[in-house]
């Protein structure tokens, strides 16, 4: 297919903002990964740069002293994360397929009240009293799954509007003269038809999970239950502690890198979902372009 002289300027410019739009999301994370594994004195005086003067391990190898902790910690993500993704995706498909059903009975009640929630909420302190005297989270894996982030009503209306303009009622009309209930209609239509917007939900609920700290923050003080995210908190918070608190005589203490674990933790929290995301990213665009536009 040969282009004519406007149209290829136009696929020229059209390549180049894509381009510089690349670059913007990719090198800051190879600056963050160059920082952290540059010599602490030079990132100080020479500041961060793509091509260090001299490198260092030293920040990772402060992480892989603590390696045990850093598994565990990893373990207990990866558990919170993929439990927690997977009770989003189900709750939320499960309460946006019925609202998706114009004949639903009560149908704008019930829409009103899942947008309220989007506006109002009870707020931290009752939360915080609710989780830890009523249900007893506290210091446990499920205080990192169900407070804040278990349901979204964003989410909800998201998934509804895309059953309401991508699935044809139809097919809905024609499942039920073959005797198809209501949780059969769910369990083999909707959700294969909906994979793209429930892809683009479970990355919401994933990415979501995953760089969660605050609920390790309020919910957690046992070091052996920290995420991967409170741990590494954690580590930078302990080492400002043992700088602050040390004497110009204590060199063991001041070897220890500041600036550039910082990036270290960062790359480290930050790895998985860059493996991940490349595979879902098909799936995102075409799920959250419809599920956005109203039915």
């Amino acid at each position: 297919m040969i282009l004519s002289g406007g149209r290829k300027v136009y696929q020229i410019s059209i390549n180049a903002v894509l381009l510089i739009v690349t670059l913007c999301m990719v090198l800051p994370m190879v600056l963050l990964f160059m920082s952290s594994i540059t010599e602490e004195k030079s990132l100080i005086v020479n500041g961060y740069s793509f091509f260090p003067k001299k490198f260092s391990p030293a920040a990772y190898r402060y992480i892989i002293t603590n390696s045990s902790s850093v598994f565990r910690a990893y373990g207990i993500t990866i558990f919170a994360t993929a439990l927690g993704t997977t009770a989003t995706l189900l709750l939320t498909s499960l309460m946006a397929f019925p609202l998706s059903l114009r004949d639903l009975p009560g149908r704008n009640i019930i829409s009103f009240f899942v947008f309220f929630t989007m506006l109002f909420n009870g707020g931290l302190v009752p939360s915080y009293i609710m989780w830890t005297t009523i249900f007893h989270i506290k210091n446990t894996v499920w205080a990192y799954i169900f407070p804040n982030f278990l349901l979204s009503a964003f989410n909800i209306i998201l998934v509804r509007t895309y059953f309401q303009a991508s699935i044809p009622v139809d097919i809905y009309n024609a499942a039920k003269i073959d005797g198809a209930g209501y949780l059969t209609i769910y369990w083999k239509v909707v959700l294969p038809l909906g994979k793209p917007i429930l892809v683009t939900i479970s990355l919401f609920a994933g990415l979501t999970y995953w760089n969660d700290w605050t609920n390790g923050l309020y919910y957690i003080s046992d070091s052996r239950m920290l995420s991967i995210q409170a741990l590494l908190n954690r580590m930078i918070q302990d080492i400002q502690a043992l700088l602050a608190n040390s004497t110009a005589d204590s060199g063991a203490l001041m070897q220890i890198p500041q600036v550039s674990i910082r990036m270290a933790i960062a790359f480290v929290a930050v790895f998985p979902i860059l493996i991940a995301y490349p595979f879902l990213q098909k799936y995102f665009e075409s799920g959250i372009m419809l599920g956005a536009v109203k039915g």
